[in-house]
């Protein structure tokens, strides 16, 4: 530590239970645990905020932005806890694995009970870089406090710490902490390795350094935070239930945390309610409405040849039904990047019911990969039908999969006279995304005949901006687009099911509808590089 004017420089008397080196690999071992949990925490909020809130881009550069500015406030406030920096480091440590710890079990109640969770994530936010950004220059002075050395290569040696940690916890998150422990219990024990580093490097290596009172006080902090944290686990399972049941309500079948995403399945079965799948958050499936949905995305596209049909996306199986009613298809291949929806698809009964067991059918061959990756891996096709029943075009991580570069690819796999049908959005709610995806369709080349869908009945979202019941004025209808080498007909094939929810009729109004609507210019393609869907 550099001396300043009107500053007493910290003593070097400092007694220790261990060598000078011993203690300075020590501080640094706690530089390291902390910064790994640090990262846990940032990446814990951006999860959470994508979820809970949605457009995962806008979302995560709000909370990293807030905690960095927090970072900046927590390292000037840190600067009057330097004269008495152990008993601040393990004060902030304590906070940090308090607040840190409790942040996901705080942020889903408010997300559960009051309906929405961004003011409250961003004010845990700036807590959270707050504490973290006060780390630095308090393990500084106790760097020093064991041995002096020139600013620099203390400097050099903490952040060299830090950084490290930071990688470790950044890779623990995705690969052990999410999949194993999930994001509740997954951040407790966060807070308890925290508090335990930050508690045991003061209170045993730099004891010496505080009073006995400030021993006492210090450890019985450490203790109630380790107990709030040991009891939040014990209860993570009933509260995640009540949770559930405030977000879907009472008839939660299945809720699983895959590797990709969170499921949850409501009603269905013997349950007498509706069935309805949620992915992160979002309804995807409603069984009073669903039929109108995939009717209208599959059967159009199926006016012309359809031996070959490629799925992109649709694990829930319901696209599979609907192209399982033609006798001419002779193979459908199915792409979806999630193995536990499409193995629910075979396996739950409300689920394989309203599919109608369709991935029994000898026809079907489920294929586990990103789509964008299994199209660009080799040249695949041709298929003579390519549905695109892939998440809602809002969704930022979906981006790719609305690109001028995704929608190339599957036009190469097209057969002559082969068509394409996108699921795209809902143009009630963004004429904008809708008119986009149209324009980034004709940018490959692809002539385009769009329609929409009126009849939904059921809520778009369960997560992001929820609501209940049924669905508002804002959200009325699905929107589609047809495309292919040559302008598509939409309209049912000639020998279609007798038994359709869509009719002729409802067709031609359906094509009708987004005439009035179309801009007078061509709006510009979304790419990979410049996403364009909102």
């Amino acid at each position: 530590m550099i001396d300043q004017p009107g500053r007493t420089a910290a003593p070097l008397d400092l007694r220790l239970p261990v060598a000078a080196g011993a203690a300075r690999a020590l501080v640094l071992a706690a530089v390291f645990v902390c910064a790994a949990c640090g990262l846990v925490y940032e990446l814990e909020l951006v999860a959470l905020a994508s979820y809970l809130v949605g457009d995962s881009v806008t979302q995560a550069s709000v909370i990293l932005s807030v905690m960095v500015f927090a970072m900046g406030c927590g390292s000037l406030l840190a600067k009057r806890l330097r004269i008495r920096a152990a008993a601040g480091f393990a004060a902030v440590e304590t906070a940090l694995a308090l607040v840190g710890g409790l942040s996901v079990m705080a942020l889903y109640a408010c997300f559960a009970w009051a309906g929405q969770a961004r003011l409250a994530m961003i004010g845990c936010a700036f807590a959270i870089g707050v504490l973290i950004g006060a780390e630095v220059p308090l393990l500084m002075t106790l760097v020093q406090r064991i041995r002096r050395q020139d600013a620099g290569g203390a400097v050099a040696d903490l952040f060299a710490a830090d950084y490290v940690g930071a990688l470790v916890g950044g890779l623990a998150f995705p690969f052990l902490l999410l999949p194993h422990f999930g994001q509740l219990t997954g951040a407790l024990a966060t807070g308890v390795v925290n508090a335990v580093a930050g508690g045991a490097t003061v209170l045993w290596l730099f004891r010496g350094d505080l009073s006995a009172r400030t021993r006492w006080w210090l450890l019985a902090a450490n203790v109630s935070v380790l107990a709030v944290l040991g009891a939040a686990a014990a209860a993570a399972g009933p509260f995640e239930a009540a949770a559930r049941h405030a977000v879907y309500g009472g008839q939660v079948r299945v809720a699983e945390q895959t590797a990709v995403q969170e499921i949850v399945l409501t009603g269905g079965g013997r349950t007498g309610a509706p069935l309805q799948l949620f992915l992160d958050g979002r309804l995807r499936v409603c069984g009073t409405d669903e039929f109108r949905y995939h009717q209208a995305l599959v059967h159009p596209a199926m006016n012309g040849p359809h031996g070959r049909v490629l799925i992109l996306g649709g694990g829930d199986g319901l696209a599979l039904r609907e192209t399982l009613r033609y006798s001419g298809v002779r193979a459908v291949t199915v792409v979806d990047l999630d193995d536990e929806l499409v193995r629910l698809a075979r396996t739950d009964p409300g689920l394989s019911a309203l599919n109608r067991h369709a991935y029994d059918d000898p026809r079907v061959t489920a294929v586990t990969a990103d789509a964008f990756d299994w199209l660009r891996e080799e040249r695949r096709g041709p298929f003579d039908v390519i549905i695109a029943d892939l998440p809602d075009p809002g969704i930022s991580r979906s981006a790719k999969l609305y690109s001028e570069e995704f929608y190339g690819l599957a036009a190469r796999t097209l057969a002559p006279g082969g068509r394409l049908a996108v699921h795209a959005g809902t143009p009630s709610a963004s004429t904008h995304t809708f008119w986009t995806i149209e324009a980034t369709l004709r940018a490959v080349g692809l002539r385009t005949a769009p329609y929409w869908i009126t009849g939904r009945t059921c809520g778009a979202q369960a997560g992001p901006d929820r609501w209940s019941g049924s669905v508002p004025p804002s959200a009325t209808n699905w929107g589609f687009v047809l495309s292919g080498l040559t302008t598509p007909a939409v309209a049912l094939p000639p020998r279609h099911p007798p038994d359709l929810w869509l009719t002729p009729a409802l067709l031609r109004k359906a094509a009708a509808a987004p005439l009035t609507g179309r801009p007078t210019e061509s709006l510009p393609a979304s790419t990979l590089l410049r996403p364009r869907v909102r």
